[in-house]
């Protein structure tokens, strides 16, 4: 009975704050995704929830993002991305070199001062800020990190992390508009149709499209699933999330799944849900008593690692949205994508952002792994 109150909680709470800000301008004006990530991070530091909800916690962020990733995928047009796929490769290829430099910087300064094995925190850095937690948990194995230094490494990257969503969606569009070139004005006009709206269409005439829409990313959902254990060279959690960009981007072939007026809507409603149940995640009892040099690296290596991305990405003319939706995709995961593609209010960018968060996905394991073991052999 917990878990079922607890997840009605989290989804009635992102309800709540989608309906305020269609009824009140200024809510409006401070953005769906803002308050509801704003909300969890309250939930989360004041320690609000029990303990005894946190699979319920964990299972709608799981199930939310499962199911977001398809419904926004189908409105992809895959001709029109064609033109923004040259751009994109080379803002990831920037991100990637950026992580790479601020890690082995960071590895030369740790050294330095004593710390034990920093090529460890090196190397899990560079999997974690190229492809993700999966990548990280098969660099700990291939090179022996401790279980406890593996978990104050997540912990910190939990903590900065939230830090790192909450400037992307409350402040970076603008900011980074402001240093870099802006998104080409003809290629976000061809997205125009696949707008992100801020409320859920009404009426009648809206239940039949979202129980099709629905059920056809359930399906998705389904096959990656039962497809995922069949793709043993890797990781499970890294296999679900291709197979299911796949099965989305299949889907937005089929024109009636392309022009379901629901799908959307639905998707970004779901992207709140998992905001809001990502951010009330963080638990400031976890940090209490860390070693504070990881939380320094981990910190370090996640905005010294977006400096460096944006100074590169002005060095070669890469507009401020694509290089948003690259460090999104690579310093947390395909799976923040949607929330950022809102944050920017331009979809154009989602099948980039989706596209290169696979990327980093499938190289971050031998990347981290690489420059860990060239670190330890030249220290």
């Amino acid at each position: 009975m917990t878990s079922i109150l607890a997840a009605i909680g989290f989804l009635g709470v992102p309800a709540l704050i989608l309906w305020a800000c269609v009824r009140w301008p200024f809510a409006a004006r401070l953005e769906p995704i803002v308050l509801c990530y704003a909300a969890g991070l309250l939930v989360g530091l004041t320690g609000l929830l029990p303990d005894s909800v946190a699979p319920a916690r964990t299972g709608v962020a799981e199930a939310s993002i499962g199911l977001a990733l398809p419904l926004l995928l189908f409105a992809v047009d895959l001709g029109a991305w064609r033109h923004l796929a040259g751009r994109a490769l080379l803002s990831m290829a920037l991100a990637v070199t950026a992580v790479v430099a601020v890690s082995v910087a960071l590895h030369v300064l740790f050294a330095a001062r004593g710390t034990e094995a920093p090529e460890q925190l090196a190397g899990m850095a560079v999997g974690m800020y190229t492809g993700g937690i999966a990548n990280v948990s098969a660099i700990k194995m291939a090179l022996g990190v401790p279980d406890a230094r593996y978990l104050l490494f997540a912990t910190a990257d939990t903590a900065v992390g939230a830090l790192y969503v909450f400037f992307i969606i409350a402040a970076a569009p603008a900011f980074f508009r402001r240093l870099l070139p802006a998104f080409p004005k003809a290629e976000q006009e061809a997205y125009a149709h696949d707008a992100l709206p801020a409320a859920l269409p009404r009426g009648r005439r809206a239940v039949l499209p979202g129980l099709v829409a629905l059920a056809a990313a359930a399906a998705c959902v389904g096959l990656a699933l039962a497809v995922a254990p069949l793709l043993t060279f890797m990781a499970r959690e890294i296999a679900i999330i291709v197979l299911i960009t796949t099965f989305g981007i299949a889907g937005s072939l089929i024109r009636p799944l392309r022009e379901n007026p629901m799908a959307t809507p639905l998707g970004m409603f779901l992207i709140y849900v998992f905001s809001f149940a990502i951010a009330a995640s963080l638990d400031l009892k976890a940090l209490a008593g860390m070693d504070p040099s990881i939380l320094v690296f981990v910190f370090v290596a996640t905005f010294g690692s977006l400096a460096l991305h944006a100074l590169l990405c002005r060095l070669f003319n890469i507009d401020a949205d694509t290089f948003v939706i690259t460090s999104v995709a690579a310093i947390l995961s395909p799976a923040f994508v949607p929330m950022a593609a809102r944050a920017l209010r331009n979809s154009a960018v989602l099948m980039s952002g989706m596209t290169t968060g696979i990327i980093g996905f499938a190289i971050g394991n031998y990347l981290g792994i690489a420059v860990a073991l060239l670190l330890a052999r030249g220290g």
